[in-house]
């Protein structure tokens, strides 16, 4: 393999690794399970403050708790990539959540996480997924939560984002041509017609 071709395969690589941090963000935020499996190996290990263990028992733990309607919003920057080898990758990831929803005294609490996604990513049949994720924590901030129910604060500014499958977005996976990643896996999006016709 020249040198041209190496760099290639380490471009997409690098942009598929992306793309599973980008779905992790959308299977938290959307509460969509299939999106939130897509970026896990089914043996993956997660330490993620509150929960340390199998991956599968973070996802389990997490749609029970973001399928109640808490409002969550993640964003991943400085996404920084460090392979190892050609099936193995090094990824820090820094991240800023949002997130409100009711504790076990049915109070609504607000916070501000900040921190990084440490994680150990290995490339299995072509696809590139977390295999080890440790959650480091670098700031945290208790907010107020309005107190106005949601439709009042935000006003003439909808739609409001949803869970899965009501949040607006999975209606533009139905007009998009499935890809082996599709992100809107969970949607059953199905191949453009290009006929315009459709609406959102």
């Amino acid at each position: 393999m020249d040198k041209v071709t190496t760099k290639i395969a380490e471009l997409l690589d690098r942009e598929a690794i992306r793309d599973c941090l980008y779905r992790y963000c959308r299977g938290i935020d959307r509460a969509d399970e299939a999106a939130l499996r897509s970026s896990y190996w089914p043996d993956a290990h997660d330490n993620h403050g509150a929960y340390c263990g199998l991956a599968e028992g973070f996802i389990q733990f997490a749609l029970g708790v973001f399928k109640t309607g808490p409002r969550n919003i993640h964003q991943v920057t400085n996404i920084l990539i460090e392979f190892s080898s050609p099936v193995e990758a090094g990824v820090e990831s820094y991240f800023n959540a949002l997130q409100r929803g009711t504790d076990k005294d049915g109070e609504v609490r607000q916070v501000l996480l900040c921190g990084r996604y440490c994680d150990l990513f290995q490339k299995r049949e072509g696809e590139w997924r977390i295999a080890i994720r440790t959650v480091v924590y670098d700031w945290l901030e208790e907010q107020t939560p309005p107190a106005v129910p949601e439709a009042e604060w935000f006003g003439l500014r909808q739609p409001m984002g949803a869970p899965h499958p009501d949040d607006l977005v999975y209606a533009l996976g139905k007009r998009c041509i499935p890809s082996r990643h599709n992100a809107f896996r969970g949607s059953q999006p199905v191949s453009c017609s290009g006929s315009g016709d459709e609406r959102l």
